[in-house]
């Protein structure tokens, strides 16, 4: 299954990102969508699994939780907006990490892309950067790869200037 991350969209979703995520069965996003025609316009596009991030409103809290946990072709799969990475974790993301034991930790919110293992948690954390037009970052960025039989494979990394 390949699988696109986004996060940090701010309530862009555009032609750029759509040509990116295109190959992808599901797209899953981290957190701070901008607006529920944004998160409605992605779902139409692929399936979709998300959280919600600190500046989504009231009914977006209510369509996605903080944090979400699944398991996708043998890989458990936890993700939040606000979680931090390794030796950084956030107090809730560390106690959601030790209770559920993800194999892949995703978090956004901080607009930079990093993918870190981790050996204390045997896990593979991914922060997709942020993909919308309005932060800090000066690059656009996004994540794809492939799950096949409990294995992440094949991570490409797509960024654009904003």
């Amino acid at each position: 299954m390949k699988i696109g991350v986004i996060s940090d969209t701010h309530n862009t979703f555009d032609t750029l990102l759509e040509e990116f995520l295109a190959p992808c069965d599901e797209v899953w996003h981290a957190g701070d969508f901008g607006s529920v025609e944004v998160a409605d316009r992605i779902a139409r596009f692929k399936p979709l699994r998300g959280v919600y991030g600190n500046i989504d409103g009231g009914v977006l809290r209510r369509m996605y939780n903080d944090f979400t946990l699944f398991e996708v072709e043998g890989v458990k799969v936890l993700m939040t907006h606000i979680g931090g990475y390794p030796h950084h974790y956030s107090p809730k993301a560390l106690q959601h990490i030790h209770i559920s034991k993800p194999k892949l930790f995703i978090a956004g919110h901080s607009h930079i892309l990093k993918v870190i293992y981790d050996p204390v948690y045997d896990l593979l954390h991914i922060n997709p950067g942020a993909a919308g037009k309005y932060g800090i970052h000066t690059l656009r960025t996004a994540i794809r790869f492939d799950i096949e039989a409990g294995e992440i494979k094949n991570l490409e990394i797509g960024e654009w200037s904003k």
